[in-house]
């Protein structure tokens, strides 16, 4: 049973790890080695978490065995010293039982070893005590800014969450500035793509570097590919010209700037998509809160059909009691127990070397289970701890952005980069956040200064004794500033600074948020407007079909019934067949335009609200559908004259 449930663990978490890096990455685009170095480092990460409880309930298990092993009779039991004022001596063996998740001896310390040394070969190369402690400090360093962050920015945002029309607000905010960046990540793109023109003008087929040229345009979008090879010239050698020609050096820049500004421009789309549908979705429900049928009404229906079992259980009443009643007050419960379990975590961040009186709450709970040897109720403590921590800190990991170096964008919308300093980022933090929950719980032996038996964990990775003055300093007294952080963070110090360096950033109290607000609000009733006159575009080119498609195939089926046996006849007098051909052939083309001619008409639509929205699309030169009538290209108008 124990090493069935060690194999569902790494089972379960390797699938965790790569539905994650599915989620944020793009495998068909993506270098093979930078899924792969991602997938590892994320993997490795995972499954510290994950089998770290089951390495406590071992540790656990073995003090349990080897006190008994070693108590003497039952007049002899108060026998003094650290060891038996630490671990209670059980009356009987049988209460030494082995907890169903047990990991024989040899295999843990085997295990750790090696998941560290490979974590820590990802981001460092240096020796081994001063490798350990320097990752652990460093890591411990960084611990500590993103824990501060994540435990009251979390429940915050459930809290704020469950406030009608905060969302919204918020989302307005992201459309506005959103659409700065997709603006300039278009306007980027266009100079990037106006040099690769350039480039693939002047290097010529028989050039040597023309593989160099051919592997930029593959990495070019479509449309431009197809533009640039129409102007392509390969008749003329490029030696027949004294042109200056780019060097190796300069089409490696330029790759380099095309992957990028590509990569930018697709992730500007994509989210600008995905920001129209959730800002949609919250205005429905700011508009069915005050509906007396209780009834959820979309403007907008999904593209993608839903399967029977969603349309049975989640019809529109259960989406209207959801999303109008019952979501707003589960915001709120939930965000009352994460902050109750932020505030445990400040408490026990600031108390947990005092071990008398034990203060931390997290080791009061597990000793508690320890009396009584309650290893589901230990192993499901430790995992709920860990897991609310690494919760706190990755998901800080996730929101940080380096302006747009370093940035996890969801939809398979990470760069290659951002993935690898991700997992970099990973495989440092997770190592001391590990240390520092055995040290939230006094399962580490340098914190709680007895002479126990320490976990296979820290017996690999607790290495940051050999250096005093960090484990007796360091170690124990720098998490106390997570208070100072959680301060700072609940009055949103940092985002105040942001927004008098010039990064705007959302807060109710502002006016450059509020005109920001309002100018997104300004976009999104746009696209809205733009996308129902397309709905209204398609709706009345679908009744059209319907009406009159039926009409129109039967009509063409009786005339070529009747026009067969005329021109069967008319070929069998008419002696020049060439001309009868010719007739018949001017005939149909007639009767085919005719018939293209009522097929699919574009009707023109005078009930639009204003006429203030540009209609052109500046990236195809035609006017989009929704009573617009597409135009010639600008180029091709006077190609005749």
């Amino acid at each position: 049973m124990s090493g069935a449930a060690l194999g569902l663990e790494i089972v379960f978490v390797f699938f965790l790890a790569l539905f994650l890096l599915h989620r944020y990455g793009d495998f068909k685009k993506q270098h093979r080695l930078v899924i792969i170095g991602t997938l590892l480092a994320w993997y490795l990460c995972f499954l510290i978490i994950f089998i770290l409880p089951l390495d406590v309930s071992t540790t656990i298990y073995n003090r349990c065995k080897h006190a008994a092993a070693n108590s003497s009779p039952p007049e002899n039991s108060n026998t003094s010293g650290s060891f038996a004022t630490a671990t209670p001596a059980p009356s009987s063996q049988h209460l030494c039982f082995k907890p169903w998740s047990y990991i024989p001896d040899g295999i843990m310390p085997v295990f750790w070893r090696v998941v560290y040394w490979t974590s820590q070969f990802l981001t460092w190369n240096q020796l081994q005590t001063i490798g350990i402690a320097a990752a652990n400090t460093w890591g411990l360093f960084l611990l500590v800014l993103l824990l501060g962050y994540g435990l009251v920015e979390i429940p915050r945002s459930y809290w704020n969450g469950a406030k009608k029309g905060y969302l919204l607000m918020k989302t307005y905010f992201k459309a506005a500035k959103l659409m700065t960046e997709k603006a300039d990540a278009e306007e980027n793109l266009e100079d990037i793509m106006e040099e690769v023109r350039k480039v693939n003008e002047s290097i010529k087929y028989n050039h040597p570097l023309r593989k160099c040229v051919d592997t930029i345009l593959k990495k070019c979008p479509t449309e431009y590919q197809e533009k640039m090879g129409r102007n392509m010239d390969d008749y003329e050698d490029f030696d027949e010209k004294h042109n200056t020609y780019p060097s190796e050096k300069s089409l490696v820049k330029l790759h380099k700037q095309v992957i990028y500004s590509v990569q930018r421009h697709r992730r500007t789309q994509v989210q600008w998509q995905i920001l129209l549908d959730q800002a949609f979705y919250l205005e429905d429900v700011a508009k069915n809160e005050a509906s007396v049928a209780h009834q959820f009404v979309h403007t907008f229906q999904s593209p993608e059909p839903e399967n029977r079992l969603t349309q049975y259980f989640y019809n529109p009443t259960v989406e209207w009691y959801w999303e109008c009643l019952l979501r707003p007050w589960f915001h709120r419960i939930l965000a009352v127990i994460l902050s109750i379990f932020s505030v445990i975590v400040v408490w026990s961040e600031c108390t947990f070397f005092s071990t008398r009186p034990v203060l931390s709450l997290f080791a009061v709970f597990i000793q508690l289970a320890e009396n009584t040897y309650n290893y589901i109720y230990i192993e499901i403590a430790c995992f709920l701890s860990i897991f609310f921590l690494s919760i706190c800190v990755y998901s800080t990991v996730f929101r940080i952005r380096v302006f747009n170096y370093y940035y996890l964008a969801s939809h398979h919308q990470t760069d290659a980069y951002s993935l690898l300093f991700s997992g970099m980022l990973f495989c440092r933090l997770t190592p001391p956040l590990c240390l520092n929950f055995l040290g939230l719980t006094h399962m580490d032996s340098s914190i709680s200064h007895q002479n126990t038996q320490p976990t296979a964990y820290t017996s690999i990775m607790g290495s940051m004794k050999v250096l005093s003055f960090i484990a007796d300093g360091f170690y124990i007294y720098y998490p106390m500033l997570v208070v100072i952080l959680c301060i700072a963070t609940y009055f949103s110090l940092g985002t105040r600074c942001l927004n008098l360096l010039g990064f705007q950033q959302f807060m109710g109290d502002n006016d450059m948020t509020s005109d920001l607000v309002d100018e997104g609000k300004e976009l999104i009733r746009r696209e809205k407007r733009k996308r129902q006159r397309q709905e209204e575009g398609e709706n009345r080119r679908r009744e059209w079909k319907e009406r009159y498609g039926q009409n129109r195939e039967d009509s063409t089926r009786n005339r070529n019934v009747h026009t067969n046996p005329k021109e069967s006849n008319f070929s069998d007098v008419n002696p020049n067949r060439s001309a009868s051909k010719y007739t018949r052939g001017n005939n149909n083309r007639t009767e085919r335009d005719r018939i293209e001619l009522l097929q699919d008409p574009e009707p023109m639509d005078f009930n639009a609200d204003t006429f203030t929205d540009d209609p052109l699309d500046p990236e195809s030169g035609r006017y989009q559908p929704g009573g617009r009538y597409l135009s010639m290209s600008r180029s091709r108008i006077f190609d005749d004259v």
